[in-house]
Protein backbone atom coordinates (compact mmCIF):
# COMPACT_ATOMS: atom_id res chain seq x y z
CA UNK A 1 0.00 0.00 0.00
CA UNK A 2 1.42 3.02 -1.01
CA UNK A 3 2.06 5.77 1.45
CA UNK A 4 0.15 8.62 2.13
CA UNK A 5 1.61 11.74 0.74
CA UNK A 6 1.97 15.23 3.20
CA UNK A 7 2.97 17.73 0.77
CA UNK A 8 3.52 21.23 2.19
CA UNK A 9 1.40 24.03 1.33
CA UNK A 10 1.68 26.31 -1.51
CA UNK A 11 4.51 27.31 -3.28
CA UNK A 12 6.86 25.25 -0.69
CA UNK A 13 4.37 22.21 -1.40
CA UNK A 14 5.09 22.57 -5.60
CA UNK A 15 9.14 23.00 -4.64
CA UNK A 16 8.82 19.81 -2.84
CA UNK A 17 7.37 17.62 -5.41
CA UNK A 18 9.36 18.77 -8.23
CA UNK A 19 12.16 17.47 -6.29
CA UNK A 20 10.48 14.19 -5.18
CA UNK A 21 10.14 13.58 -8.81
CA UNK A 22 13.53 14.17 -9.81
CA UNK A 23 14.65 11.65 -7.00
CA UNK A 24 12.24 9.26 -8.38
CA UNK A 25 12.96 9.40 -11.82
CA UNK A 26 16.85 9.10 -10.85
CA UNK A 27 15.84 6.40 -8.84
CA UNK A 28 14.22 4.17 -11.96
CA UNK A 29 17.19 5.24 -14.17
CA UNK A 30 19.48 3.80 -11.60
CA UNK A 31 17.96 0.76 -10.91
CA UNK A 32 17.47 0.09 -14.29
CA UNK A 33 20.70 0.53 -15.17
CA UNK A 34 21.48 -2.41 -11.99
CA UNK A 35 18.32 -4.41 -13.72
CA UNK A 36 20.78 -4.36 -16.85
CA UNK A 37 23.56 -5.51 -15.08
CA UNK A 38 22.41 -8.23 -13.02
CA UNK A 39 20.61 -9.46 -16.08
CA UNK A 40 23.78 -10.17 -18.08
CA UNK A 41 25.62 -11.55 -14.56
CA UNK A 42 22.41 -13.74 -14.25
CA UNK A 43 22.75 -15.64 -17.48
CA UNK A 44 26.64 -16.23 -16.73
CA UNK A 45 25.91 -17.43 -13.48
CA UNK A 46 23.50 -19.75 -15.06
CA UNK A 47 25.91 -21.14 -17.79
CA UNK A 48 28.53 -21.65 -14.70
CA UNK A 49 25.35 -23.05 -12.76
CA UNK A 50 24.80 -25.76 -15.67
CA UNK A 51 28.20 -26.45 -16.06
CA UNK A 52 28.83 -26.89 -12.12
CA UNK A 53 25.92 -28.98 -12.41
CA UNK A 54 27.00 -31.63 -15.02
CA UNK A 55 30.74 -31.91 -13.24
CA UNK A 56 29.22 -32.40 -9.98
CA UNK A 57 26.79 -35.46 -11.68
CA UNK A 58 29.47 -36.92 -13.02
CA UNK A 59 32.02 -36.83 -10.46
CA UNK A 60 29.37 -38.11 -7.91
CA UNK A 61 28.70 -41.14 -10.30
CA UNK A 62 32.40 -42.02 -11.09
CA UNK A 63 32.52 -41.54 -6.91
CA UNK A 64 29.89 -44.36 -6.67
CA UNK A 65 31.34 -47.10 -9.08
CA UNK A 66 34.96 -46.96 -7.34
CA UNK A 67 32.96 -47.05 -4.05
CA UNK A 68 31.50 -49.84 -4.93
CA UNK A 69 34.20 -51.88 -6.19
CA UNK A 70 36.48 -50.62 -3.72
CA UNK A 71 34.01 -52.14 -0.97
CA UNK A 72 33.80 -55.72 -2.99
CA UNK A 73 37.23 -55.86 -3.45
CA UNK A 74 38.18 -55.30 0.58
CA UNK A 75 34.93 -54.69 2.59
CA UNK A 76 34.52 -51.76 4.99
CA UNK A 77 37.61 -52.49 6.73
CA UNK A 78 39.76 -51.01 3.70
CA UNK A 79 37.47 -47.89 3.87
CA UNK A 80 38.38 -46.82 7.98
CA UNK A 81 41.76 -47.48 7.06
CA UNK A 82 41.89 -45.52 4.02
CA UNK A 83 40.23 -42.68 5.75
CA UNK A 84 42.58 -41.84 8.70
CA UNK A 85 41.59 -38.20 8.53
CA UNK A 86 39.51 -35.30 9.33
CA UNK A 87 36.83 -34.27 6.93
CA UNK A 88 36.96 -31.75 4.44
CA UNK A 89 37.24 -28.18 4.94
CA UNK A 90 35.66 -25.88 2.52
CA UNK A 91 35.94 -22.22 1.96
CA UNK A 92 34.18 -20.04 -0.34
CA UNK A 93 35.38 -16.76 -2.05
CA UNK A 94 32.65 -13.91 -2.48
CA UNK A 95 32.88 -11.15 -5.12
CA UNK A 96 30.37 -7.87 -5.26
CA UNK A 97 28.28 -6.68 -8.22
CA UNK A 98 25.88 -3.94 -8.03
CA UNK A 99 25.88 -4.00 -4.28
CA UNK A 100 24.86 -7.92 -4.58
CA UNK A 101 26.96 -10.28 -2.73
CA UNK A 102 27.78 -13.99 -3.57
CA UNK A 103 30.16 -16.60 -3.51
CA UNK A 104 32.32 -16.98 -6.87
CA UNK A 105 34.14 -20.26 -6.10
CA UNK A 106 34.96 -22.94 -3.33
CA UNK A 107 38.22 -23.72 -2.01
CA UNK A 108 38.29 -27.51 -0.40
CA UNK A 109 41.18 -28.42 2.01
CA UNK A 110 40.87 -32.07 1.58
CA UNK A 111 42.93 -34.98 3.68
CA UNK A 112 46.25 -35.77 2.85
CA UNK A 113 47.94 -38.17 0.51
CA UNK A 114 46.73 -41.37 -0.28
CA UNK A 115 49.25 -43.34 1.66
CA UNK A 116 46.52 -45.35 4.04
CA UNK A 117 44.99 -46.46 1.01
CA UNK A 118 48.59 -47.71 -0.40
CA UNK A 119 48.31 -49.62 3.05
CA UNK A 120 45.24 -51.61 2.40
CA UNK A 121 46.68 -52.83 -0.95
CA UNK A 122 43.61 -52.31 -2.35
CA UNK A 123 44.08 -50.42 -5.77
CA UNK A 124 40.08 -49.36 -5.82
CA UNK A 125 40.25 -47.83 -2.51
CA UNK A 126 42.99 -45.75 -4.02
CA UNK A 127 40.89 -44.51 -7.27
CA UNK A 128 37.68 -44.21 -4.97
CA UNK A 129 39.29 -42.06 -2.38
CA UNK A 130 40.58 -39.91 -5.56
CA UNK A 131 37.17 -40.21 -7.20
CA UNK A 132 35.65 -38.82 -3.55
CA UNK A 133 38.42 -35.94 -3.26
CA UNK A 134 37.01 -34.77 -6.80
CA UNK A 135 32.98 -35.47 -6.42
CA UNK A 136 34.10 -32.95 -2.65
CA UNK A 137 35.65 -30.52 -4.91
CA UNK A 138 32.87 -30.73 -7.60
CA UNK A 139 30.15 -30.67 -5.30
CA UNK A 140 31.59 -27.59 -3.20
CA UNK A 141 32.00 -25.18 -6.87
CA UNK A 142 28.31 -26.48 -7.56
CA UNK A 143 27.20 -25.46 -4.21
CA UNK A 144 28.80 -21.77 -4.71
CA UNK A 145 27.38 -21.88 -7.94
CA UNK A 146 23.62 -22.52 -7.13
CA UNK A 147 24.22 -20.13 -4.25
CA UNK A 148 25.03 -17.17 -6.63
CA UNK A 149 22.27 -18.09 -8.70
CA UNK A 150 19.54 -17.86 -6.09
CA UNK A 151 21.56 -15.11 -4.53
CA UNK A 152 21.17 -12.90 -7.73
CA UNK A 153 17.68 -14.31 -8.99
CA UNK A 154 16.20 -12.81 -5.84
CA UNK A 155 18.16 -9.70 -6.47
CA UNK A 156 16.54 -9.36 -10.13
CA UNK A 157 13.31 -9.92 -8.76
CA UNK A 158 13.70 -6.98 -6.19
CA UNK A 159 15.11 -4.48 -8.43
CA UNK A 160 12.86 -5.43 -10.97
CA UNK A 161 9.97 -4.74 -8.80
CA UNK A 162 11.04 -1.89 -6.86
CA UNK A 163 11.34 -0.05 -10.56
CA UNK A 164 7.81 -1.03 -11.50
CA UNK A 165 7.02 0.54 -8.49
CA UNK A 166 8.42 3.81 -9.19
CA UNK A 167 7.68 3.67 -12.58
CA UNK A 168 4.06 2.99 -12.26
CA UNK A 169 2.88 3.89 -9.20
CA UNK A 170 4.48 6.91 -7.41
CA UNK A 171 5.83 8.67 -10.15
CA UNK A 172 2.30 8.95 -12.02
CA UNK A 173 1.07 9.84 -8.49
CA UNK A 174 3.62 12.63 -8.00
CA UNK A 175 3.24 14.10 -11.09
CA UNK A 176 -0.64 13.78 -10.46
CA UNK A 177 -0.37 16.09 -7.12
CA UNK A 178 2.24 18.09 -9.33
CA UNK A 179 -0.51 19.19 -11.76
CA UNK A 180 -3.26 19.70 -8.80
CA UNK A 181 -0.70 21.85 -6.65
CA UNK A 182 0.36 24.02 -9.94
CA UNK A 183 -3.28 24.37 -10.89
CA UNK A 184 -4.13 25.41 -7.02
CA UNK A 185 -1.68 28.16 -6.60
CA UNK A 186 -2.58 29.22 -10.52
CA UNK A 187 -5.94 29.89 -9.11
CA UNK A 188 -4.90 31.40 -5.84
CA UNK A 189 -2.09 33.73 -8.41
CA UNK A 190 -5.17 34.94 -10.66
CA UNK A 191 -7.43 35.35 -7.08
CA UNK A 192 -4.51 37.31 -5.68
CA UNK A 193 -4.21 39.58 -8.93
CA UNK A 194 -8.12 39.68 -9.26
CA UNK A 195 -8.55 41.30 -5.44
CA UNK A 196 -5.15 43.74 -6.18
CA UNK A 197 -6.75 45.16 -9.11
CA UNK A 198 -10.36 45.88 -7.24
CA UNK A 199 -8.12 47.19 -4.52
CA UNK A 200 -6.39 49.90 -6.44
CA UNK A 201 -9.39 50.80 -8.51
CA UNK A 202 -8.33 49.00 -11.54
CA UNK A 203 -10.64 46.47 -11.68
CA UNK A 204 -14.53 46.32 -13.34
CA UNK A 205 -14.68 50.04 -12.79
CA UNK A 206 -13.24 52.95 -10.04
CA UNK A 207 -15.49 51.37 -6.89
CA UNK A 208 -17.29 54.51 -6.69
CA UNK A 209 -21.10 54.59 -7.03
CA UNK A 210 -22.32 58.10 -8.86
CA UNK A 211 -26.00 59.16 -6.92
CA UNK A 212 -28.20 61.62 -8.82
CA UNK A 213 -29.51 64.71 -7.20
CA UNK A 214 -32.96 64.21 -6.00
CA UNK A 215 -33.43 67.95 -7.20
CA UNK A 216 -32.96 67.03 -10.39
CA UNK A 217 -35.70 64.39 -10.95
Amino acid sequence: MMAQLRVPPGRTGRLWLRDRLALADRGVSLLERKLRILLATQQRLAIQLEDARHDWTRCAAEARRWALRAGLAGGRRSFRLASGAPTAQVRFGWTVVMGVRYPDRAECDLPGSDRAAVVVGNAAVVHARAAHRRAVQAGAQYAAALAAVRTVDQEVDTTRARARALRRHWIPRLRAELTRTELALEEAERADAIRLRWASGTGGGSGRIDRQDPGRR
